[in-house]
């Protein structure tokens, strides 16, 4: 690694890193299909938007699909962005292409809470996907047939979707400490057939039984025919449920036949993900075999530069889009590592005992989880030989400057750190890491290849250096098939189309910087807007939980005298009260580093803040509560009970 000169450059890669990546084998092949000279990175990801059939066919042939059909066209233009195909010729699947690895290398390692470690093989892999794809069949289940998962993060969870995936039935998944009503309200829209399940699950210490509310579920889902229960925690009442069958005597059920796999046009259904569903029931987002396969094969291999050498984590469960990202790495034939359970039980080094005993070069988790970790002072540097490890990615929220530095000097100076961030709107990523490129304090790296992102202000000019919504001028092959139960398209085109005609837009408010870098600020719905300046709620959390009294924070804009003042609330590290002093001490934190619009004009202290299930802080049910309008969907907080403290507080009243 090179020493970086300039003080906001944390990380460049050394010169045998660079020309030894993807990326740079790939630039090369570039320069060759398109006879142009790109002399960096920002000239190949101009090419890359400018040439779309060019440099979608060539992610194709590098990446080596299997399929049958040509490559060309590998693009054709539509009258809009939902219009245009990509390889509108070629068929495939996307189970074969994650299953192309047959030897006896690890393909799953799997860790949890108060288990023993689990190894899968490539070939193990490929035949329990063989058994569970014929049992499948033999029950019934065909192209285009729903299969839902309500697991755990553990290998038959993989297996399940991979066997669906073969056969051509589209797969949905939600983490098993969803409520009811929240599991009937996605897998409700789209009748599953069969619903993979679990017997419970272990997080924080505790066990959690799942046989009386899966009981519950399946009385209001009618279309599931076959239930096949994962014996995770041992409890033997599960199995016995209306259609269940434990999942190990499933797979002994399967015909002796090969794996067939069936080759399907590239928009073929592959995944159902859900909105989050804040604002009303959540959307049923369909997603394509060749267009996440292609997007993720391009993300893994040139942006993370993942080899069929490596071990990649990602800590995440099945009810987030995460899990399908990581999944799709053992299209790279990598291994990939599976952890269940919580990411401090029993205590904070518990991913790290991990990371170190798995030599894991690709390590990804939140950015809630890396200030955790530094809140807590726990620093895996001092307690792990983490030399394996090559890259740091971090989503799900911005990842703030000061959570760089902690990587930097608590994790590894050596990192690369991947801070990304896309959404399940399309699957993966908008803006990412790239391995030629440095790191800054505080940004992303880079606008992902092919993804022509740009920023806009409300008159949709485009803008430098300046926040305004993240939107995205091109087509790119893993935006949604389409919605379920949308046959029309209108739920689609006013979920992106509606802010900026012909440009898609889902919400972020974002910074690109002049060397090519974003800056995420948070989420544009949730954008404060005291005196008419737009505030990203971002900027005011990176500096409020620099305080180490604070855990976490949550702020609204509040209408108020005509006007929007800024409301923060804060949850406290045990044992503490908000007083003036820390108030003041909170303030004077705010307007060192930002504007006097950012500070607060009310600073309240709550015990405990509202999240998604996905562990997103929701603003806009916490707005909602605060000026006494109706949450329109308490299911989809992992915590709804939570928004009592936000009622009927006196500071608030007009």
């Amino acid at each position: 690694m090179i020493q970086p000169e300039d003080s906001e450059i944390l990380w460049m890669p050394d010169a045998a890193r660079s020309s030894h990546s993807a990326m740079a084998t790939f630039m090369k092949a570039a320069r060759s299909v398109s006879g142009l000279p790109l002399p960096d990175t920002e000239a190949l990801h101009r090419w890359s938007v400018q040439e779309p059939a060019q440099f979608w066919s060539l992610v194709a042939e590098r990446c080596g699909l299997v399929a049958d059909g040509p490559y060309h066209p590998a693009f054709v233009p539509g009258n809009s962005l939902r219009d245009a195909r990509f390889f509108p010729e070629l068929r495939l699947n996307y189970a074969e292409n994650l299953l192309r690895r047959r030897d006896d290398a690890p393909a799953l390692i799997a860790w949890g809470e108060g288990r023993v470690r689990r190894e899968t093989s490539f070939s193990d892999l490929h035949e329990r996907v063989r058994c569970c794809s014929a049992a499948l069949r033999a029950a019934g289940v065909e192209a285009g047939d729903r299969v839902a998962g309500l697991m755990p993060n553990v290998p038959e969870a993989v297996v399940a979707m991979l066997a669906s995936a073969s056969l051509g039935a589209v797969w949905s998944s939600c983490s098993p400490d969803f409520g009811v009503d929240g599991v009937v309200d996605r897998f409700g829209q789209i009748e599953p057939k069969v619903l993979f399940a679990t017997d419970g699950y272990y997080y924080g210490g505790k066990v959690f039984l799942a046989a009386e509310r899966l009981r519950e579920i399946l009385k209001q889902l009618p279309s599931v025919q076959l239930t096949i229960i994962t014996n995770y925690i041992g409890d033997a009442e599960a199995p016995l449920l209306s259609h269940g069958i434990e999942f190990e005597r499933f797979l002994n059920t399967a015909p002796n036949e090969p794996l067939n796999f069936a080759r399907l046009p590239f928009r073929h259904p592959l995944f159902i993900m859900y909105s989050s569903g804040t604002t009303g029931k959540p959307k049923c987002i369909v997603h394509g075999h060749g267009g996440t396969l292609l997007q993720h094969l391009k993300e893994h291999t040139l942006h993370c530069d993942i080899r069929p050498a490596d071990r990649v984590f990602y800590f995440s469960t099945c009810g987030w889009m995460m899990w399908n990202w990581l999944v799709s790495a053992l299209a790279t034939g990598a291994c990939i590592v599976l952890y269940d359970g919580s990411p401090f039980f029993p205590r904070p080094k518990v991913l790290w005992d991990m990371a170190a005993a798995e030599r894991i070069t690709f390590f990804g988790t939140s950015a809630k989880y890396i200030d955790a970790l530094h809140k807590v002072g726990y620093e895996p540097a001092q307690h792990h030989d983490l030399s394996a490890l090559r890259t740091l990615a971090s989503t799900g929220s911005p990842l703030a400057p000061e959570a760089f530095d902690f990587i930097h000097d608590s994790i590894g100076a050596h990192l690369q750190t991947t801070s990304i961030s896309g959404g399940t709107d399309i699957l993966s990523c908008f803006v990412l890491g790239n391995p030629l490129l440095p790191v800054r304090r505080g940004e992303i790296q880079c606008r992902g290849l092919g993804m022509d992102v740009a920023v806009f202000d409300d008159a949709a000019r485009p803008r430098i250096d300046e926040p305004g919504e993240l939107v995205c001028r091109n087509a790119f092959p893993s935006m949604p098939v389409g919605f379920w139960n949308d046959p029309d398209g209108a739920l689609y085109h006013k979920a992106y189309f509606k802010r900026f005609p012909g440009v898609w837009c889902h919400g972020d408010w974002v910074r690109l910087t002049a060397q090519g870098g974003m800056v995420i600020h948070g989420r544009s719905d949730a954008v404060l807007n005291p005196g008419g300046v737009r505030i990203g709620t971002a900027e005011i959390y990176r500096q409020v939980e620099k305080l180490q009294e604070v855990e976490e924070s949550l702020c609204i804009g509040q209408d108020y005298e005509a006007d929007v003042r800024v409301v923060l609330f804060v949850r406290l590290r045990a044992g503490l009260t908000l007083d003036d002093a820390l108030c003041d001490r909170i303030r004077k934190t705010i307007r060192a580093s930002t504007t006097p619009r950012h500070v607060p004009a009310v600073i309240l202290q709550v015990p405990d803040i509202p999240r998604t299930k996905s562990g997103k802080i929701t603003e806009l049910a916490v707005r909602d509560v605060v000026h006494g309008r109706e949450v329109k969907n308490l299911q989809a907080l992992a915590n709804p009970e939570a928004l009592s403290h936000f009622v009927g507080r006196p500071e608030l009243q007009s």
